[in-house]
């Protein structure tokens, strides 16, 4: 029989999730030829080999690929077979027009999480373990295609360890851009012990997390979550709550099978719980709300926290109300010094500031309140080719987005608009999204109201601008969240 070839281009979230060794693997053992690899748009497989193999890669390419990865789209062509000897994974490829989807950061897998507490195994207690199942992406990520030059990780040299692991097809952490050890990876400032040690003191901790820092504090000292929120000047709004473990989670609130699934997903967000009545939960973290907003520890670093301090905590942004989330070292010890009494800090660099994400499930459904870690900046499908548009967003809870082929890329939560410091953190998203995609704007787009930041912004600046009434904005968000194709009314 006659061996056949397909090309097959692919668009979604597929870098980073350990998508071309998946590829590999199936190529491998169905016995086709050919390659894979990134490009600025996705990833692009050429296959060779009997048609019946040929159909079966097909079929297993959508039903087994990584669980984190979304293919969006897909084209294959039929081509000539050209003899392909073996199967190859070849360097990302550049263009002109950039529409993969990045990754956001991923919450620690299970196999990362066993070995974190593997006396054996080499990364026992490393607080940077990672693989291609896990660990940050968006927040390392300075230019497409998602590779380790690319990332805040390129400074930190690989030991022959960590390279053999990150060259071998068959290794879980193959092409895992932030892959690490003790030996070669970022370190901490400061032993874990001592942080916990200043928590069991009341003290508040600032924690340089994935997306930025964190303000810690025992959430069952009143006095101390007071003082927190003194120093924070943050009078009225609630706090979020990290919990040790989902058996803590159920002590202190109602939590659903649907919660539950939320709270242990690769996001990992802040979800919204109904609290148990008689916790000794401080009454200063919820300020009157009927809600605790809990999450689950969601890096490697968080983990090995809270095993030593395994209380609930506040973990809320690291700023002072109203302002963006400090992300550099020397940027916290400057904006945080008179609100945090330590800070346990690492060297690896912050690429963009990505808050915790803000959930709730409502009638069994996922209900996004806040979009940032976990989410950000996934695109939205619409299934349309769309213009290169600009959207500014409004002045409260900003987030910005661009228009690229056929989707939208939202930008993290950025905040209000009311400081110059948002604002600073403003322009830079739209910085951000407009680098990492080479994106030139055709149209801006805006609120209506004058008076908002983002308005101004906009009319300011060199491009056509339209304006769209804000609660109609609202309605078109939902309507294309939703594949809305047909008419419909918004209320």
């Amino acid at each position: 029989m006659n061996p056949a070839r397909y090309r097959i281009e692919l668009q979604g979230v597929l870098q980073g999730v350990g998508f071309r060794p998946f590829v590999y693997r199936l190529a491998q053992q169905l016995g086709l030829r050919g390659s894979v690899r990134n490009t600025g748009s996705g990833v692009i497989v050429e296959v060779e080999g009997p048609a019946e193999s040929l159909q079966a890669f097909l079929a297993r390419l959508e039903a087994e690929r990584p669980p984190a990865s979304v293919i969006l789209a897909r084209r294959i062509v039929e081509l000539p077979a050209i003899g392909d000897e073996e199967f190859r994974i070849e360097p990302s490829q550049q263009e002109a027009d950039k529409l993969a989807g990045l990754l956001p950061d991923l919450a620690t897998c299970t196999d990362c999480l066993r070995e974190l507490f593997d006396p054996s195994n080499r990364r026992y207690l490393y607080p940077f373990i990672n693989c291609t199942q896990c660990g940050p992406r968006y927040t390392i990520i300075r230019a497409i295609p998602y590779d380790r030059p690319n990332t805040t990780m390129h400074e930190f040299r690989m030991c022959e360890d960590c390279s053999r692991e990150y060259h071998d097809p068959a290794d879980r952490r193959f092409h895992a851009q932030p892959v690490a050890c003790p030996a070669c990876g970022p370190q901490l400032n400061l032993p874990l012990e001592e942080a916990a040690e200043c928590l069991r003191q009341g003290k508040i901790v600032a924690l340089k997390g994935i997306g930025g820092f964190q303000l810690l504090v025992d959430a069952r000292n009143e006095q101390a979550v007071a003082r927190l929120r003194e120093r924070k000047r943050r009078q009225a709004k609630p706090f979020a709550l990290m919990m040790a473990s989902l058996d803590q989670v159920r002590r202190y609130c109602y939590v659903s099978a649907e919660e539950e699934w939320v709270l242990q997903s690769p996001a990992a967000p802040i979800v919204l719980l109904r609290p148990k009545p008689g916790h000794d939960i401080a009454p200063a973290v919820t300020c009157g709300s009927p809600y605790l907003g809990v999450m689950l520890p969601y890096s490697p670093l968080h983990h090995l926290l809270m095993r030593a301090f395994p209380h609930p905590v506040v973990a809320t942004s690291g700023n002072r109300s109203e302002e963006p989330i400090a992300i550099d070292n020397r940027e916290a010890l400057e904006r945080l010094g008179d609100i945090a009494d330590t800070f346990l800090m690492h060297d690896r660099p912050i690429a963009r500031p990505c808050d915790d994400s803000v959930v709730r499930v409502s009638r069994g459904e996922l209900v996004i309140l806040r979009r940032a870690r976990g989410y950000a900046p996934l695109p939205i499908w619409v299934g349309i080719d769309l213009p290169k548009v600009l959207a500014v967003g409004a002045h409260l809870k900003n987030t910005v987005a661009i228009a690229v082929g056929q989707q939208v890329v939202l930008s993290q939560h950025v905040g209000d608009l009311d400081t110059y410091e948002s604002r600073l953190a403003f322009e830079k998203a739209i910085r951000d999204l407009c680098t990492l995609y080479d994106f030139e704007p055709e149209l801006v787009v805006c609120d209506l109201h004058p008076d908002y930041y983002s308005t101004q912004w906009a009319r300011s600046g060199p491009y056509p601008v339209v304006g769209v009434q804000h609660h109609r904005a609202h309605v078109a968000a939902c309507a294309a969240e939703n594949q809305l194709r047909e008419a419909y009314l918004g209320v």
